[in-house]
């Protein structure tokens, strides 16, 4: 380990495929050490997972990490959002932890949104028109379908809840991830108890809201982790907040996030409140607003169609006919949660290299139209895209955002920039800075800027016509009369 000229903290990134941890030195914004550990995720008609798996994945992440982690000062988890965690009186789940790509609540989700003033009364009082990715339609959706396990329950937390109290022994959430709930009010930052009450939880069981720059407690005793007693532990938040700090993010700049589910948002110092549900109206980790619209099928879905056509997922091959709606999980932006995939114009002479590539081409379609409704009136239409994310590194993803986007598209070179947001909260406990500018302080925002190209507007005129005419379609879902 190289000497550290300051403090060092430790970022955690608990995402859908893995737990993450970074040592960093909060000076200087180097990381010192790292580690992951994965989790597993079954297959079926629903997403779930047991979140021991994910304190038992931060453990060997830590460990990993070796004699770094045991110096650091402070610590902060950053992690999936939306996601349904139950606890019993003992802390333990009382069964495994809806994940938000979990979409069998789409039918507690319009229910909702009829009973609670319709879209528009949502936006206005939540920032966001609830899907059923939203953890208030999961928890509807487990009352009507598990009313035992409801019954068992005596704590309702977030995943980046769930570790942060197993570390400091108390209950605590942030604006962040709670503004991704549904039943945390934006306009007046807390909890609504209208919402609450129609789907039937008490206020008592969630966590107490930490206030940005505030600590959420400290480490407690009794666990197999590189700490000291008394290790400072910050708020936390979710994946895209954590990653908008991790970048330092201003206003106005432009973010596309490419993973197992593709994002694109920007900082807004304005409250957003869409009432078509498209953007949604998310609470950043600072004080500011996050809006943001989210597709549930992003790198893993095109990685699925270049293992379904046996080619390198960077094998792809120019085409004008043919069209691939990637929706392989449902659909969340467009708003089609019962769809499949979809295939438009297949001919004798399309390769598997032009199916692949209308396979990225539908998702960042799906990305790029929610992308101007995200930025307020006053962005810069030519500021460089920032593409981050696991896809970013990619070079289809790459060139397929730049031909679909028409604007320069800029890399950090930073990785980890959901661990490194974490890192930043954290150090901004020790220095009294904001969590942001220490990333900046960082430069984690660095990195090469490819020229923009023409906009292809034919292939995104084609894709929007298939979108259009099949919509009756998908809205039906697979094996529906």
């Amino acid at each position: 380990m190289s000497a550290a000229e300051g403090p060092l903290v430790v970022g955690v990134d608990t995402s859908t495929q893995s737990t993450k941890a970074l040592v960093v030195d909060a000076a200087t914004g180097q990381v010192v050490a790292s580690g992951q550990a994965p989790h597993t995720v079954p297959s079926g008609a629903g997403r779930e997972s047991d979140p021991r798996q994910w304190w038992d994945a931060l453990r060997e992440a830590l460990h990993q990490c070796g004699d770094a982690a045991r110096e650091a000062a402070a610590v902060s988890v950053g992690g999936q959002q939306h996601g349904l965690v139950t606890l019993d009186a003992r802390g333990e789940p009382v069964r495994p932890a809806l994940l938000w790509n979990d979409v069998r609540s789409a039918p507690q989700a319009r229910r909702l949104i009829e009973e609670l003033g319709g879209p528009k009364g949502w936006a206005e009082r939540t920032g966001s028109v609830p899907s059923a990715s939203f953890t208030v339609t999961k928890w509807a959706w487990l009352a009507e379908h598990e009313p035992e396990a409801v019954r068992a329950v005596r704590a309702v937390r977030l995943p980046h809840d769930y570790l942060t109290e197993r570390l400091t022994g108390e209950g605590t959430t942030d604006r962040g991830d709670a503004s991704g709930t549904g039943w945390w009010a934006s306009g007046t930052e807390a909890y609504d108890e209208e919402t609450l009450a129609r789907v039937g939880l008490d206020p008592a069981l969630l966590p107490r809201l930490v206030r940005p720059g505030e600590v959420a407690g400290t480490v407690r005793d009794g666990h197999d982790l590189p700490f000291s007693k008394g290790t400072l532990v910050a708020a936390g938040t979710g994946d895209n907040a954590a990653a908008a700090l991790g970048l330092g993010l201003r206003p106005g700049v432009p973010v596309m996030s490419l993973g197992t589910s593709g994002t694109v948002y920007a900082v807004s110092r304005h409250r957003f409140a869409d009432p078509t549900g498209t953007v949604a109206g998310f609470a950043d980790a600072r004080g500011d607003w996050l809006p943001l619209a989210c597709t549930l099928n992003c790198t893993l879905a095109v990685d699925r169609v270049a293992a379904l056509v046996g080619l390198d997922r960077e094998a792809v091959e120019p085409g004008t006919g043919v069209t691939l709606l990637p929706y392989l999980d449902g659909e969340r932006t467009p708003n089609l949660p019962r769809s499949s995939g979809l295939l438009h114009g297949l001919r004798h002479d399309t390769t598997a290299g032009q199916l692949l590539q209308a396979a990225y081409d539908g998702a960042v379609h799906s990305l790029l139209g929610a992308l101007d409704l995200v930025l307020d009136a006053d962005a810069d239409p030519s500021a460089p895209l920032l593409l981050i994310g696991g896809g970013a590194r990619g070079k289809a993803w790459q060139q397929t955002v730049r031909r679909l986007s028409g604007r320069p598209v800029q890399i950090p070179e930073a990785r980890e920039l959901v661990a490194l947001g974490a890192a930043a909260q954290a150090a901004g406990l020790l220095t009294g800075e904001d969590a942001a500018a220490v990333a900046r302080r960082w430069k984690t925002s660095a990195g090469p800027v490819l020229d923009a190209v023409e906009r292809d507007e034919a292939t995104l005129a084609r894709i929007s016509g298939v979108l259009s005419d099949a919509a009756p379609l998908l809205e039906r879902g697979p094996g529906s009369d």
